[in-house]
């Protein structure tokens, strides 16, 4: 099916639209630490459960070792490394500006899958790249004083953080896409149809098993496992976890995973970088906030921006 990876990409947009929302909610209420190590745990029974209702095992089958290392390299960038600086950016200063810094991963996966990968994109792709993150950040950044320049008036640790979520975000994924071609190579031609057709979500198993590991090391040299055992006991903040879980790392991240399986890298990341754009009207709505003229032309910028994936 033609444009099947861009079409699963933008789903994945509105999947960590919703992720986004959820983990504003749950980082303020348990802590940005205890929420990822509770979400890799959540994940890992999600899929487990899904593994073993298709395939017979709740276990990752036929990964060779090769798999299971740059999968686990993807998992602790993008998860432990990525996602730490996200999830506390949204604490800084929320959702919104947090996914603002998640354009960086575009460009980051477009260069990174040209080094790695050997992925070379059309100048028309690098366009449509380009006046989509336009778009992005024409309806974020905010035009002040009378000098009328351009403004970001952000803390400095959450810029810091946040470009350290889109580097995570960009190499992260990248490195799954190379995991996910050494699984798919280690499978055997009489495997089950159901082994291939789950594999995106078999990798991101194996990508949560070391997101944990990493998180629940942090936590452990920081002495705060307390806060978990703290952060079960807030049934509303469990909620949001087990919500930011499913539409994160295991609806979300799995589909990614299948984006760049059929799309490339820096077209994939783009498309599914759309969610700071999809994140105005719910979060000006739950917050109260107003919508701008100016979002609504960096909206119809970034659709412009995406169409040109498709019609050039």
């Amino acid at each position: 099916m033609q444009y099947f990876g861009e079409i699963i990409a933008l789903i994945v947009a509105f999947s960590w639209t919703a992720t986004a929302l959820f983990a504003d909610i749950a980082s303020h209420r348990i802590g940005a630490l205890p929420l990822n190590l509770i979400r890799m745990a959540m994940s890992l029974l999600f899929l487990a459960l899904l593994l073993w209702v298709f395939t017979g095992t709740p276990c990752p089958q036929f990964a060779d070792g090769k798999a299971w290392f740059w999968l686990a390299l993807s998992g602790l960038v993008g998860y432990v490394f990525g996602d730490y600086c996200l999830f506390n950016s949204y604490v800084v200063f929320g959702s919104r500006y947090g996914q603002l810094f998640m354009t960086l991963a575009p460009p980051v996966a477009g260069i990174a899958g040209w080094l790695m990968l050997g992925e070379a994109m059309s100048w028309h792709s690098w366009l449509a790249m380009l006046v989509t993150l336009t778009g992005i950040g024409y309806s974020i950044l905010n035009r002040g004083g009378e000098s009328h320049k351009l403004t970001l008036q952000l803390p400095l640790k959450g810029v810091l953080l946040g470009i350290g979520a889109g580097i995570g975000q960009g190499v992260g994924l990248v490195l799954s896409k190379i995991g996910l071609e050494y699984y798919e190579a280690s499978v055997p031609a009489d495997a089950p149809a159901a082994i291939a057709r789950l594999m995106p979500f078999a990798g991101t198993f194996i990508r949560a098993v070391f997101g944990l590991i990493g998180f629940a090391a942090i936590l452990a040299l920081r002495k705060s496992l307390g806060q978990v055992r703290e952060a079960l006991h807030d049934r509303k903040g469990m909620g949001f976890a087990a919500l930011t879980t499913f539409f994160g790392p295991f609806l979300g991240v799995s589909l990614s995973l299948m984006a760049v399986q059929y799309a490339k890298a820096g077209i994939a990341s783009t498309l599914m970088a759309l969610t700071p754009v999809l994140i105005i009207v719910p979060y000006a709505l739950i917050n109260k906030q107003r919508i701008t003229a100016k979002e609504v032309i960096g909206t119809l910028i970034t659709i412009t921006g995406v169409a040109l994936f498709f019609l050039l």
